[in-house]
């Protein structure tokens, strides 16, 4: 998978572009000033930045995102346990809870989870 790290910015304007898409160019500025304060030539800077990178399409003034949300946010989540976890999955989720306990709903779905993703044992 190509490159999806984000800064922040990219990352706010790329919501705009995937509940609102498809939209023109202007669409996307005028979406963008109230929601993140943006001037004209701030947008249009960053989704230059995000066309040339191919994460955007800008096609006769036309907006459509080349990734999907899903794909941005396993990227971002997989590279945040390779670096701050030692890859470690059960020492994120551990972080992660902290002091939270789950409700016993939310442990079934974990476990459910765990299980339809868990290899299969070699025997």
């Amino acid at each position: 998978m190509e490159e999806l790290k984000l800064y922040d910015a990219e990352y706010r304007l790329l919501e705009i572009v995937w509940e609102l898409e498809p939209l023109t160019s202007t669409e996307l500025y005028k979406a963008c000033l109230p929601r993140l304060g943006w001037k004209k030539s701030t947008t249009y800077t960053v989704l230059r930045k995000l066309c040339e990178r191919g994460i955007l399409k800008n096609e006769d003034s036309r907006v459509t995102a080349l990734v999907k949300k899903e794909d941005v946010q396993r990227y971002e989540s997989q590279a945040v346990v390779e670096r701050w976890f030692d890859h470690s999955l059960p020492g994120f989720v551990t972080a992660f809870l902290g002091e939270k306990k789950l409700s016993r709903k939310e442990a079934e779905e974990l476990k459910k989870l765990i299980d339809s993703y868990q290899e299969e044992e070699e025997g």
